[in-house]
């Protein structure tokens, strides 16, 4: 599979994860959520879910099983976030190495096919879960407002760059 295949999403947000809908879920038949926790689910400085959130994470389980996997190895932190969301989840994943989130879609009892990948990185979330062969879904970082926005993006900006350079195209879902 060329890089551009890899790189690319099957679904990408103009939006944070709060624009991921339970409708747009069942729309594109997923039965599982694996999610990124750093920037896709909080601002890397935050260590709880958010007020917006937990509805958020709410709503979805009405729909699809989640699960969170973390390439983040603080172990205290992502647990906190898990048990807020009451969510299962997996610390030091490696992405974009597929072998945790492998055991989060086995533990979903599902195919890696019936779920999605969720994150705001192209060359971790994505990757990885173009890898194995999940739904890939690219999401707006969810950062801290209180960091000035020249700051906030420099590594996403590269990521776009450079994955359309190898042949990605980065369309936004239009509602």
């Amino acid at each position: 599979m060329s890089w551009g295949k890899l790189l690319q999403p099957d679904l990408f947000l103009e939006t944070t994860i709060l624009g991921l809908t339970p409708e747009l879920i069942q729309r594109n038949h997923l039965k599982g959520l694996v999610l990124d926790v750093d920037e896709t689910l909080v601002p890397i400085t935050s260590a709880k879910a958010s007020e917006e959130l937990l509805p958020w994470a709410e709503q979805v389980r009405q729909v699809t099983q989640l699960w969170l996997v973390s390439n983040n190895i603080k172990e205290n932190r992502i647990s906190r976030i898990a048990k807020a969301l009451n969510v299962p989840y997996i610390t030091g994943a490696r992405k974009p190495s597929r072998r945790k989130l492998r055991r989060a879609v086995d533990g979903m009892g599902l195919r890696p096919e019936q779920v999605g990948m969720v994150g705001d990185r192209l060359f971790t979330d994505v990757l990885a879960g173009n890898r194995l062969g999940m739904y890939t879904i690219l999401v707006k970082p969810m950062v801290d407002p209180t960091i000035e926005t020249a700051r906030r993006y420099p590594v996403h900006t590269f990521e776009f760059w450079l994955s359309q350079a190898l042949g990605a195209t980065l369309t936004p879902h239009k509602p």
